[in-house]
């Protein structure tokens, strides 16, 4: 038995090559573990079969069989500590894989109760990380911070090998803070984990070297067996950006089709959501505008299902692109400054900067002489409010009124008064009167 415990803890950590291996190690803990009447070994061995069946893409049966493992786990049928570290690892680490979030912040909560209970809160710092990033899709930073600290720690004095799982997530972090320089450090210590080589890629493309991050996510995806599908969802967008960049459309094409396969068998808003807006840049990218703004709204809506601020607002920006591209400018502003409200909590600096000069140049779009005199630079949604509150409306009514925040609103008032170099709503509302703006 010994030599079939340490044969699966090579696979720990959601980090399996060939699904097809990891299958047939799996029959054999079962076996092994029913004829010697060894439950904790079959039960790992089933956890792992659901493991690898999720990344083989069939996700019901796999996620079933990982619920009733890890039932199986709370009800105290299991009594190796190590195998059950394993055990809910692999249930965090599939629902991670497929964006699950909210499978798996329902079993972190009940494995941490466990865990705390039973004194095993070593065993459950792999799996902290791996919440951690669940917390990062939702956009709790703070906690995902902290529960990253936490978990390094923990893994520091336990298991110092596996600091990794930590230290790549932190960096992902980094990164969406718009801290680039730390983020590519703290991969870099990481050396050749899968998630630091598409943390590279993606500062790559962040910093705008489009060919390199390309590069980087095709070399992960040759690591990759086609049979690792939920595996390969995240270094399939990053091709769909790099070949476009490229002018490589065929292959971009491709890469959403499979995305699109992906998404299909996992039925997470998520993953639904990356095949839609890779989907909807393909689409801008060959001029078909129309269908680039529907995946995109989509994408936008999936997101916001799945509870990513993030995503979402990354996406907003892309979508407002579109809506120029299209000529409808004040729907476009709206959707930069939808992605702005989004973003801004975060402390997302990178995409914020970037959405904000999309309004800038929206803004610039936007500015027209009116029949009486230059309207200072004001766009029709700026005047729009004007109007309102001429009207007397304050701005949580405009707000109302409009479907838009009011923050949104409070930002379009302060922009407005500096562009009409006024310090008070009643001054700006009497010098758009004189403008015959009203």
């Amino acid at each position: 038995m010994g030599r079939q415990r340490g044969f699966v803890q090579r696979f720990f950590g959601g980090r399996l090559e060939h699904v097809q291996v990891v299958i047939g190690a799996e029959s054999e803990a079962v076996r092994i573990g029913r004829v010697l009447g060894a439950v904790d070994y079959e039960m790992v061995g089933r956890a792992l079969h659901g493991f690898a069946r999720v990344t083989g893409g069939r996700v019901a049966e796999g996620l079933q069989e990982l619920d009733e493992v890890n039932a199986a786990v709370l009800a105290g049928e299991m009594s190796d500590r190590v195998l059950i570290g394993l055990t809910c690892c692999y249930l965090i680490a599939a629902c991670e894989r497929i964006r699950d979030y909210e499978r798996a912040v329902q079993w972190c909560d009940r494995l941490k109760a466990f865990c705390a209970k039973w004194g095993l809160r070593p065993l459950f710092a792999v799996c902290r990380t791996q919440y951690a990033s669940v917390c990062m899709w939702r956009g709790a930073w703070e906690e995902a911070e902290r529960e990253l600290t936490s978990a390094a720690d923990e893994l520091a004095a336990s298991r110092p090998a596996m600091t990794e799982e930590g230290l790549v997530r932190l960096g992902e972090l980094r990164r969406r803070q718009g801290k680039l320089d730390e983020a590519t450090a703290l991969f870099e210590r990481c050396g050749s984990h899968p998630l630091a080589s598409l943390g590279r890629a993606s500062v790559m493309f962040d910093r705008g070297d489009f060919k390199t991050g390309a590069d980087l996510a095709e070399r992960h995806l040759r690591r990759l067996p086609v049979n690792n599908r939920t595996e390969r969802a995240a270094a399939l967008e990053l091709m769909v950006r790099g070949c476009l960049e490229q002018g490589r459309t065929d292959e971009a094409t491709q890469a959403v089709a499979e995305l699109h396969a992906i998404a299909n068998a996992a039925r997470t808003a998520p993953l639904r959501a990356l095949a839609s807006r890779a989907a909807g840049l393909v689409a801008a990218r060959a001029g078909d505008r129309k269908s680039a703004r529907e995946s995109l709204e989509d994408a936008v809506d999936l997101f916001k299902e799945g509870g990513s601020p993030f995503e979402t607002g990354r996406t907003r920006v892309e979508l407002a692109a579109v809506m120029r591209a299209l000529g409808r400018s004040e729907a476009a502003a709206d959707e930069v400054n939808r992605a702005i409200d989004d973003l801004t909590p975060l402390g997302a600096s990178l995409e914020i900067a970037r959405a904000r000069a999309l309004f800038d140049a929206l803004t610039a779009d936007s500015a027209v002489e009116s029949p009486g005199g230059d309207r200072k630079g004001l766009t029709a949604r700026e005047v729009e409010i004007l109007r309102l509150i001429s009207k007397g409306l304050n701005n949580q009514a405009i707000a109302t009124r409009l479907f838009i925040s009011e923050h949104t609103v409070h930002r379009h008032v302060a922009n407005t008064l500096t562009k009409l170099n006024v310090s008070s709503r009643s001054a700006a509302v009497a010098q758009a009167g004189q403008l015959g703006l009203l």
